[in-house]
């Protein structure tokens, strides 16, 4: 699967001798000599996100379609205010050429071949989630994205079930109608997995602080929860970062007993807007779904069919 579903970073790779300008762009803002970009490397180029580490600093270019607003500021500096939690940028962004780019400490990403850190993040989320909020810290508003993904279906099959589960998530994550009040409001990052934590020096930290913001922390467990329920993540897996997050005091689900109340929303979004993602890029491929993007367009026609009553849809 892609970035939806992916349990780790990319794993960096050698730059081509063939440098784009914005490749080159962000080794100057790096900081870098003119000779610098031979021993840069690529983190990660997708989805019109290109990130290049420069020796000690890695630098992002963020996705061109997407408007960061004058919030930003703010989710920078609230993550420069939570250093034990969050590895964000060292200063305020700046323009390259129509693209925002900032410059944080490199971190070293997840290794995949590695056991994954699942307990480090739980514990790296609760502490978060226990931050109390700060006066100004702005909205997250994460579930537009689930809207937007599937706005953006063809037509086929499994296009079909994914807008049948989708038709059947609360209206105000469907664009219609307002968000109800939050039944809790805590610090959250806002788009959560196991790619979004490095290891700095003296631990491990949360980065890609775009999303950064308050709002209801059963969000960020979203992620895990959708792969679990749709088969694509270990059930022993789910339990040891579910039981980490409860263990450090997580306020997202009760210390105890079943967390699905908390959780259904949320993972059922999360779900569908894995399969969109899943889905585009297989037809962008011109490719069949593989296993585990299977796994997640099935799920959305269980979801459907619990929807309507349990009748095959």
């Amino acid at each position: 699967m892609q970035t939806e579903t992916s349990q780790s970073a990319p794993a960096a790779q050698s730059v081509p001798a063939a440098r784009s300008a914005l490749f080159a762009r962000l080794v100057e803002i790096g900081g870098g000599p003119p000779d610098a970009a031979a021993a840069a490397v690529t983190l990660y180029d997708r989805h019109g996100v290109l990130v290049v580490r420069v020796g000690d600093v890695a630098v992002k270019a963020h996705q061109p379609d997407r408007e960061l607003g004058p919030e930003f500021a703010d989710r920078i500096r609230l993550a420069a205010a939570l250093p034990h939690i969050l590895l964000g940028p060292a200063g305020p962004p700046v323009d390259a050429d129509g693209r925002t780019v900032t410059v944080a400490p490199y971190g070293e990403p997840v290794d995949p071949a590695r056991d994954l850190p699942w307990e480090e993040g739980a514990r790296l989320l609760a502490a978060l989630h226990r931050v109390p909020v700060p006066a100004g810290a702005p909205s997250w508003g994460r579930p537009e994205r689930v809207a937007r993904l599937v706005g953006r279906l063809g037509a086929g099959p499994a296009e079909d079930a994914v807008r049948r589960a989708f038709a059947g998530l609360p209206a105000w994550i469907r664009g219609e109608g307002a968000e109800p009040p939050r039944a809790r409001e805590c610090v959250v990052h806002g788009d959560w997995h196991l790619g979004q934590m490095v290891r700095a020096r003296d631990g491990w930290r949360l980065i890609d602080i775009e999303d950064l913001g308050r709002g209801d922390p059963a969000w960020d467990l979203a992620r895990p929860a959708a792969l679990y329920c749709a088969g694509v993540l270990d059930p022993a897996e789910w339990e040891r970062f579910l039981g980490a997050y409860r263990d450090a005091g997580g306020p997202a689900v009760p210390p105890d007993g079943d967390p699905w109340a908390a959780l259904d929303i949320p993972a059922r979004s999360l779900a569908i807007q894995i399969a969109a993602t899943c889905v585009q890029s297989a037809r962008k491929g011109d490719r069949p779904l593989d296993g585990p993007e299977e796994a997640m367009v099935d799920a959305c026609r269980r979801m459907a069919c619990i929807e309507i009553g349990g009748e095959p849809a």
